[in-house]
């Protein structure tokens, strides 16, 4: 008779992956995020030398293909560390604190995040780019024109409009770090691309594991898509709900 289910072991496997999935996407969406806005700005800067530096940063991470970034993170930028850096990067470290105990986590973990933050980063930064172009320069010289400084007129006049334009595609890249987060398996992290693979491999029971995996994505995708209606309708101008 045909086993239709996984076995609780494999079920167990399957739930860590997709942990290790969320916790990747939830660290690299917060920091790409902060990072990408930053680059937005320096793309926008009228400092000449700051927006070149920003615009080759989004060319060369743009026009690369993931899986070779994070094979050079991996495996080609540890070759620049002294050994003895790598050895205490490969090495498990706790900081106990009063109720929890902080751990190191795998080199694998750390160059997962780095480099998916560093791709994300280059399309955040264009989105919301594309938001702050989207606000009509004349907003910009109206506030300052009221005695408001730049930074001011850029906090309380200018990014409120911009996010609000910039929310569809924003998400929309939230939805693919999640999904990119499939190729960090090719550098041995165990997300839930890795673990069903493995329960694949251990059980033959494709069409399960690949489905369970299927439905862990689908999950996390519509969380946040979710979430993306919810700051929708929170952003939404009164009257265009």
């Amino acid at each position: 008779m045909t086993t239709l289910l996984l076995s609780p072991k494999y079920l167990h496997w399957m739930a860590n992956g997709l942990a290790m999935t969320a916790w990747v996407a939830f660290i690299v969406i917060i920091a790409a995020t902060i990072s990408g806005f930053l680059l937005a700005l320096a793309r926008n800067s009228t400092h000449r030398g700051l927006r070149t530096l920003a615009t080759a940063y989004v060319q060369i991470f743009r026009n690369t293909p993931l899986l070779i970034q994070l094979f050079f993170w991996y495996f080609g930028a540890p070759n620049l560390l002294p050994e003895s850096a790598m050895t205490w990067l490969n090495t498990p470290h706790q900081w106990p604190l009063p109720g929890i105990t902080l751990a190191w986590p795998s080199f694998e973990f750390l160059a997962a995040v780095f480099g998916l933050t560093l791709y994300a980063t280059a399309f955040i930064a264009e989105d919301i780019r594309s938001g702050l172009r989207g606000v009509p320069g004349a907003q910009m010289e109206a506030g300052l024109s009221t005695g408001l400084t730049h930074w001011q007129t850029l906090r309380y006049i200018v990014l409120p409009q911009a996010l609000r334009i910039t929310q569809p595609p924003l998400f929309g890249q939230y939805m693919n770090i999640v999904k990119n987060s499939s190729l960090t398996m090719g550098i041995g992290l165990a997300e839930l691309s890795y673990t069903s693979r493995q329960v694949e491999a251990a059980s033959f029971l494709t069409f399960q594991a690949f489905g369970v995996a299927t439905l862990g994505y689908i999950g996390i995708i519509a969380l946040i898509e979710a979430l993306s209606q919810f700051a929708r309708r929170r952003a939404a101008l009164p009257g265009r709900a």
